[in-house]
C-alpha cells in the first residue's frame, strides 16, 4: 500500500479522527460517496450505517453530528489543496510563476490520488463544489470560529495571500483576493454545470477557460494601481 497522507485537522470536529482507523477511514469513503449521490440534506448516518453494514452508534463515535462531518470534509479539502499548492511552489523563485501553479491547483484539485486511497477527490470536490459553503453559511459559524474549525480553511487563504504579496507588497487586499479566487473557481464550475447563465466560460473546457480566466482576474487586480 502506498503511504498515506494523513491532515491535522481542528480536534473540536471529532471525536475520534477517523483518519487513524480503518473503520475511520472507510467511514469517510462510504460518506463522500453517499453525500455525493443523496445530497447533504437527505444523508444521514442511519444511512450511512446501511451503506457501511455497520451500526449507527459505531459513526456517532467519530462525529457527533452530520454537520461537523460535513465541516470535517470541508477542512480536509482545504488542507488537500494546500498542500498540492506547497509541492507545486516548492524551489519556486518568482512569484507569478508560484500564483498560476496556485490557481492550477484549486482548479485540478479533483484529481484522484494514491497517497489519498480513502478518499475520493473528484467525489469530494463535487461535495465542496454543491455543499461546501453551508459549512459557515450558518448560524453555528461565530461559535464554530472560536474554536478554531475553520482554520484549514484560513491557512490556505494565507497561503495564496501571502503569493499574491510576493508580486505586489503594497496590494491591500490579499486575503480578500485569495478567498475570492477560491470561492470564484469552485462556484463558476458549478455555474457552468447547472446555471450556465451564470458564467462566460463553457461547459466543454470549463478548467481550461477557467485557469485561464483565474489569472487574469488576479493579475489584473494585483497590478491594478489604486488612485
Amino acid at each position: 500500500m502506498a503511504l498515506q497522507l494523513n491532515f491535522k485537522l481542528p480536534s473540536k470536529l471529532y471525536l475520534k479522527d477517523p483518519q487513524d482507523s480503518k473503520y475511520g477511514r472507510k467511514l469517510l469513503t462510504h460518506a463522500i460517496e453517499l453525500i455525493n449521490e443523496l445530497g447533504f440534506e437527505s444523508f444521514t448516518f442511519k444511512k450511512l450505517g446501511l451503506r457501511m453494514e455497520s451500526a449507527e452508534v459505531s459513526i456517532y463515535r467519530y462525529f457527533e453530528n452530520k454537520h461537523l462531518l460535513l465541516l470535517y470534509l470541508n477542512c480536509w479539502y482545504c488542507e488537500w489543496v494546500a498542500y498540492l499548492i506547497e509541492v507545486q511552489v516548492m524551489n519556486i523563485s518568482d512569484a507569478e510563476e508560484k500564483l498560476k501553479r496556485a490557481l492550477h491547483c484549486m482548479i485540478n484539485a479533483n484529481i484522484e490520488s494514491e497517497l489519498t486511497e480513502y478518499i475520493n477527490e473528484n467525489l469530494l470536490f463535487q461535495i465542496i463544489m454543491k455543499e461546501g459553503s453551508k459549512t459557515y453559511h450558518s448560524s453555528e459559524v461565530d461559535e464554530e470560529n472560536k474554536y478554531g474549525l475553520f482554520l484549514p480553511y484560513k491557512l490556505l487563504v494565507e497561503k495564496v495571500a501571502s503569493i499574491i504579496k510576493e508580486i505586489n507588497p503594497k496590494f491591500k487586499y490579499s486575503a480578500s483576493l485569495a478567498s475570492m479566487l477560491f470561492e470564484m473557481i469552485n462556484n463558476q464550475i458549478f455555474y457552468a454545470e447547472h446555471l450556465p447563465r451564470l458564467t462566460s466560460i463553457s461547459k466543454k473546457d470549463t478548467l481550461k477557460e477557467l485557469e485561464k480566466m483565474a489569472n487574469h482576474f488576479a493579475m489584473a487586480s494585483i497590478k491594478y494601481q489604486m488612485p
